[in-house]
């Protein structure tokens, strides 16, 4: 887990695909409580619910974690001896055009 994150589970349940419809508010609140559930069809796993804090705290991990790799490969480069710097203004001018 990266600093600064908590992501956290209570419980997990599983449950059949035909209680999305037949008991959606109680699969809702479970989820907005901090748990996940499982959604189950043919007694496989389908797909998972979880609340929307608990998507956002993943979508930042992801985040995170994405720019830490692009990080790691740009360290790498400006290692080489042929690496080209540009001043904070080209740097800029070259991010806005993209």
């Amino acid at each position: 887990m990266m600093k600064g994150m908590t992501i956290t589970m209570r419980s997990t349940f599983a449950r059949p695909v035909r209680d999305l419809r037949n008991n959606y508010k109680e699969i809702i609140d479970l989820a907005n409580e901090g748990n996940q559930i499982i959604i189950t069809q043919n007694g496989r796993e389908a797909a998972v619910v979880i609340g929307t804090e608990a998507y956002k705290d993943f979508e930042l991990f992801q985040h995170r974690q994405l720019i830490n790799r692009e990080l790691a490969v740009t360290k790498e480069k400006a290692k080489r001896p042929d690496a080209a710097w540009l001043s904070e203004e080209e740097f800029w001018a070259d991010f806005e055009d993209v």
